[in-house]
C-alpha cells in the first residue's frame, strides 16, 4: 500500500510556471512506476506524463510535450511535474498517481493502483 499527497498547485496567469509535487509513503518508492494525470470540469481524467521505476523512462501527453517535465526523486519518495509557459487549457485537478504492475507505466488510468487527493491548478487568460 502506498499513500501519495499532492502539493504545489494555485492560481496563476497564462505563461506562468508551477511545479507539482508528489510525496509517497508506505511501501518502496521506486517499485512503481508514477504517472500525473488531469480532470476538467466536465471532462474525463486525461494522462499527461509517467515517468518508470528507475526515472529513466519517461511519457508525455502531446498537450504538454515540450512544456512539461516530469521527474522523481527516489531518495526522497517523491515525484514532481514541472509546468512551463502554462495555458488556460491546462486548468483541471493534477492528480498523482502510482502503478505498481508496470515498470514503466501505464498512460491509462485503469494501469494505476493509488491515486493522490489531487491538487487544482487554474490558469488565468
Amino acid at each position: 500500500q502506498v499513500q501519495l499527497v499532492e502539493s504545489g498547485g494555485g492560481l496563476v496567469q497564462a505563461g506562468d510556471s508551477l511545479r507539482l509535487s508528489c510525496e509517497a509513503s508506505g511501501r518502496t518508492f521506486s517499485s512503481y512506476a508514477m504517472g500525473w494525470f488531469r480532470q476538467a470540469p466536465g471532462k474525463e481524467r486525461e494522462f499527461v506524463a509517467v515517468v518508470s521505476r528507475s526515472g529513466r523512462s519517461r511519457n508525455y501527453a502531446d498537450s504538454v510535450k515540450g512544456r512539461f517535465t516530469i521527474s522523481r526523486d527516489n531518495a526522497k519518495s517523491t515525484v514532481y511535474l514541472q509546468m512551463n509557459v502554462l495555458k488556460p487549457e491546462d486548468t483541471a485537478v493534477y492528480y498523482c498517481a502510482a502503478d505498481s504492475t508496470s515498470s514503466q507505466g501505464s498512460r491509462f488510468p485503469t494501469g494505476y493502483n493509488y491515486w493522490g487527493q489531487g491538487t487544482q491548478v487554474t490558469v488565468s487568460s
